[in-house]
Order: structure tokens, then sequence, then C-alpha cells
């Protein structure tokens, strides 16, 4: 709804104005009737409307001192409408001059009068979409300069852009927001992965209110296709919470509200004090999504709290780490088992084993995404150690004990040896041939991995690498073409074709057919000359 304001000095031309047609259904909203310039310019001087009409000839504050007013004093740019008897013209005329929109003689009549509201709707419909296009641009240039800062290089132009829009004082944290089932991701769609994020990234933005554009979604590689990003300031939490972590807990609960199947976790990076810093903050929080799986189950992973290190405090048990690293290359299951022990037995001799864990590890998770990269530089290397653990959370150890690292080990040695296998990339052959032969049945990218004894988030990698597209939406792709040389070739129902293409809701299988065919499939049929 518009907001309009009535001004008048006539009562009962106020009331006239307000009884001749129906505001409502033409999208406008009655907010103010003043009777006088005077009255109306206090009103607007702490509220805004979409639309004045006022007339020109009043006592206290005429129509045209009202409108030098409105421009000139208060700048603002609503849509103005006068009313003029035959006598008055000449200051309508007068009036042009601060953009009317039209002026109207009275008595006003009601065609004269929607006409006019009309050309103000038009008006302000080519005003929204061209104000949103303006706001899309100036987003995607705001989000480039953040970019720029994130990979560390910037110019003075970036960072005075990203200074002016962007309030980025006191201690500053980048965040990752994202879901924290990895299986789960793996089995949706492209779109439905993008839908997903829409909505965390919508629900954050209510949180926010007045913050909110501290949230990035399209920030390339820099951000997870399911990952929501944000830049917090300590100001943020302000008087509303008593603390950053108060307010993270706060924000996520909100979060999952909108996405309850889908669990969320923040992982908070390094705290900087300087956007010169980003880089440092962004990769801390990335190694998060690695090291959050050798801490107790959360919804808020904080790197200060997480992986700061007392140095001197903490003793880095070189000697073992490198044999167990040299085990899980080899593949020795008892040698991992030993090394481990040998590690932890290392760590509760010298106390302080937080302390101890988060240095260990941290040298742990280093030197074996090295083992992982020598074999193939191009894999996602924070991906495939998320997969590596999360797989662990449906075992029986708690994460960070003996057990819990034994388990670890003992997968990324397995995981190595798939990588080491050429055959590894020529089974994506086999997969596609599996695809072609069961494509109705319940396929998922876990379940082909099992066959073919080969690691999921290696497969996952492997497959888009070569389709350009997810397992979940080539095997989509790949129903709906079946099912469309199916209406095209025989003369089976559309319920049958969908069930024999893999589709068991049949207002789902039209979606699907819709999204990718651009029409129904009767009408597809139809267009074919199957009739």
């Amino acid at each position: 709804m518009l907001k309009v304001m009535l001004v008048d000095d006539e009562p009962f031309i106020l009331q006239g104005l307000e009884v001749i047609i129906d505001w409502k259904a033409e999208g406008f909203e009655i907010v103010k009737k003043a009777v006088n310039g005077k009255d109306a310019l206090q009103y607007l001087e702490e509220h805004d409307v979409d639309l004045v009409i006022t007339d020109i000839r009043m006592p206290e504050m005429n129509g045209l001192e009202l409108l030098e007013a409105i421009r000139d004093q208060l700048q603002k740019n609503c849509y103005l409408i006068i009313l003029s008897g035959y006598s008055d013209f000449k200051y309508a005329k007068a009036a042009i001059q601060y953009e009317c929109v039209d002026y109207l003689l009275k008595p006003v009549q009601k065609d004269t009068l929607l006409e006019c509201l009309r050309t103000v709707m038009d008006k302000n419909q080519v005003y929204v979409v061209e104000n949103r296009k303006t706001e899309q641009l100036e987003r995607s240039y705001l989000d480039q300069n953040i970019l720029s800062l994130l990979r560390g290089k910037w110019e003075k132009v970036n960072l005075d852009y990203v200074k002016k829009h962007l309030n980025l004082q006191g201690e500053i944290r980048y965040i990752h927001i994202t879901m924290d089932h990895l299986a789960l991701i793996e089995e949706l769609t492209d779109d439905e992965i993008q839908s997903v994020r829409q909505d965390i990234y919508e629900s954050a933005a209510r949180f926010l209110g007045n913050y909110a554009d501290h949230l990035f979604v399209d920030l390339f590689d820099y951000v997870e296709e399911y990952e929501v990003g944000f830049i917090f300031c300590d100001y943020m939490a302000g008087q509303s919470y008593g603390s950053k972590e108060e307010m993270f807990e706060s924000m996520i609960k909100h979060i999952q509200l909108s996405v309850p199947e889908y669990p969320i976790i923040m992982l908070v990076g390094k705290a900087i004090n300087d956007p010169v810093r980003l880089p440092y903050s962004y990769s801390s929080a990335g190694m998060m999504r690695s090291y959050k799986n050798f801490q107790e189950k959360q919804t808020v992973y904080i790197y200060d709290e997480g992986m700061q290190i007392e140095q001197s405090r903490a003793i880095l048990s070189k000697q073992s780490l490198d044999l167990l690293v040299q085990a899980v290359n080899q593949n020795n299951r008892t040698e991992i088992e030993q090394t481990v022990d040998d590690l932890f037995d290392d760590m509760e001799r010298e106390g302080v084993v937080r302390d101890n864990m988060a240095l260990n590890t941290n040298y742990l998770l280093f030197n074996l995404l090295h083992l992982a990269v020598e074999q193939d530089p191009s894999i996602n290397q924070e991906e495939v150690l998320a997969y590596m653990t999360e797989k662990m959370e449906a075992g029986t150890f708690s994460r960070g004990t003996r057990m819990h690292m034994k388990e670890f080990a003992a997968e990324y040695a397995e995981y190595l040896i798939q990588l080491r296998k050429n055959s590894s990339r020529g089974i994506l052959d086999d997969i596609d041939a599996e695809i072609r032969e069961h494509y109705a049945d319940n396929l998922t990218l876990r379940s082909l991995s099992q066959k073919f004894y080969i690691n999921s988030s290696y497969l996952g990698q492997i497959f888009k690498k070569r389709y350009g597209q997810s397992f979940r939406d080539y095997l989509n792709n790949y129903r709906i073409a079946e099912a469309a040389s199916q209406l095209v070739n025989t003369d089976k129902k559309i319920s049958q074709i969908a069930e024999e293409v893999g589709y068991h809701d049949l207002d789902y299988f039209i979606s699907k057919f819709i999204a990718l065919q651009g029409c129904t499939p009767s009408r597809y049929r139809k267009n074919a000359g199957n009739i």
C-alpha cells in the first residue's frame, strides 16, 4: 500500500476525497488528513508518505509553500498532486517546478482521480524496479570489494568502499553460517541447496535487522554453495546481549526455525581489529570446518576458544605425530593404533590436554591434507576432512578420544588408497552405466560409493568436476530426459511414466519436468504430436 496524505482546509472536501473511491482496492492507504499546510508539514517531519494531495489556497501555509517545504526543507521525493479551482490555474502552473504528477480541478471527479492515482502507481512501479536494479548493482560491487579484502589482494579504493558501506569497527570476525550435515547436503540438488541457503540468509537477515548488509551469499569460491558468510563486529551484540556468544546462540536458534530439517552451525573466525586482516579471520573460520570434528558437538565453534593455543603450556609430540602420518600413508592398522596410543600418552604426561590436543591436531591435519594433495592437487581439502570426520559421528566414540582418533586415522588411510587408484577417475564410467541401468531406483551418492568402494566425498568432487553438476541434478536430468522420450514414443499415462522413471510423487515429477523442459508433460506430448 502506498501511503497518502490529504491536505485541505475544507472538511467536506477531505471527507469527499476519502469516500469517492475505494483507496485500498487501488493500492493506497490514507494515513493522514491535514487541515492546512502547517499541519501537513509537522506530520511529514516525523513520518514518510508516498503521495501528498493538497489544496493550493489554505490559511497559515498554502499549498505552494507546502510543496516548497517538502522539496527544499525536508527533501522528500514523495509524489505530489495539487487541487485547484479554475481561478487558481496560474498557481497550478507554478507548482510544476516542484515536480507535481498532476493537478485536479475542483470538484474532483472519480474517474479523473482514479486515472491520476494509476499514473502514480505506474510511476512507482518503475521506480521500484529501477531502485532494485541499482541496489543489486551496488551490492554486487560491495561483494567484489569484500572479496578483494578476503583474498588479501586489495587496493585503497577497495578498502575505502567497504569502510564507507560497512561499519567495520571494534572486534571483527568472519563467520561461516553453514549446514552441519554434509551427508544430507550431497543428496540435495543444486536448486535445493540454493533454496536452503536462501532460507538461511533471509532468516539471518531478519535477525540482524539493520546489520543485514554484513551477510554474504555470492562471494564465489570464498563462500561454499551451502553457506552464508557474515562479517561480525562486537558492537552488534550491543545492549541486547550479554556477550557475543549469547548473540551467536540466539542467532542460530532463530535461523534453525526456518530450516528445522537441516542442523545449522556457526564457524567463527579469529578476532581482528583491522579490515585489512580479514583474510586471517576468514581462513581461521574455514579451519574450524575440520577442527570442529575433534571437539564436543556444539552449534557455535569459535576459533579463539577451540584452536588458540598457549604456546608456553602446549607441547607438540612431533615424533609420535610423524609416525602416525607415516602409518596412515602406509595404511598400517597396527601402527596406527600404536602411534595414536603413544600420542595420547605423550599429551597426558605433559598435562594441559586441551592445549596439547589443539596443537597436535593442527599439526596432524596439516600433514594428512598434504598427503591427499600430493595425489590430487585439485581436491577440496577442507571438504574432504569434513566428510571424513562427519562419518565418524555415527560411531560410538566421543570426539577427541583415543578411539575417535584411531577411527579417523584408519578412515583417512582408506581414503588415500582411493586417491592413489588410477581407476578412481575411470570409475565414473561404471557409475554412469549404473545410472543408465538403475536410474529409477533410489540411487544416492553414498550408496554408489559403497558399491564401488570409493570415498563418497571424493566421488562427489570428481563427479561434479566431470559433469559440471551435482550427482543429484545429473540423476534428475537423466530421469526427466527418459520421461520425455516415453511421452513421445509411448501411450503410457503420465502417472505411469513418472513411476517408471523414479518419481513416486506426481506433482513433484511435473514440477521437475516443467523446470527442465519448460512445459507440462501433457503439453510436451501434445507438441510432439503424440495425442
